[in-house]
């Protein structure tokens, strides 16, 4: 499979294309298309969040914990003071970098349902939803958001699936179609439960109507 740097570099090339291009394009401006580079390179690692100890695992619940520090701030700064409000903040950070990365270390496994095109689409909603309605971004704007962390997410799972084929050997390793599927076929309760999470987030989602626009926008661009 690909190693970290592999993903990282790879997703970050993909980020900066898009984010230049939907620029180029006038879809998003210039200080809106850097944080677009950052989720597709953060979705370009986030399948290996079900790898014990790896170097993915790290820094991925590290960033997950400082959006989650905002969003607390966010919803506690008007019920508490400052002075408990930072001590809350702090054990959130803590909770989210340790103490969930060791709870999803412990019931996840590798090459599982976290690497599948239903856990792409799950994170890319989610990211959307949180973007919409946490941080008030316009609609085509989240959808961008979320599509954009969709595609640093795929960008993984192609690129293990590509280290899956041995082309000096002509053969496929054990490791091919462990990535790159629709959902994890041998735990088919546990994606039927990640496909309700994903339909449950329909009433925290923008309208369908500016997706379908920066979809036809965007293929536009490539005719």
């Amino acid at each position: 499979m690909a190693n970290f740097r592999t993903h990282l570099g790879v997703a970050a090339a993909g980020g900066a294309v898009l984010a230049h291009g939907g620029w180029q394009a006038g879809l998003w401006g210039a200080v809106e298309s850097l944080p677009l580079l950052a989720l597709v390179t953060l979705g370009g690692i986030l399948p290996d969040i079900d790898a014990d100890r790896s170097r993915a695992i790290r820094l991925i619940f590290h960033l997950l914990a400082v959006p989650a520090v905002v969003v607390g701030a966010l919803l506690l700064q008007a019920r508490l003071p400052v002075g408990t409000l930072l001590m809350v903040c702090g054990a959130i950070y803590l909770a989210v970098r340790f103490l969930a990365g060791a709870l999803f270390a412990r019931f996840t496994v590798h090459r599982g349902l976290w690497h599948s095109l239903l856990a792409a689409g799950l994170c890319g909603l989610c990211t959307t939803a949180l973007s919409h309605r946490l941080f008030g971004q316009p609609d085509h704007l989240a959808w961008a958001q979320g599509a954009a962390l969709a595609l640093g997410f795929v960008i993984h799972l192609l690129l293990d699936e590509l280290y899956s084929v041995d082309l000096t050997g002509a053969r496929l390793k054990r490791s091919f179609g462990t990535a790159f599927k629709p959902f994890d076929w041998r735990e088919p309760g546990n994606s039927l439960a990640m496909l309700m999470v994903a339909v449950s987030l329909a009433p925290w989602l923008p309208p369908l109507g500016p997706l379908r626009e920066l979809l036809v926008q965007g293929a536009s661009l490539w005719r």
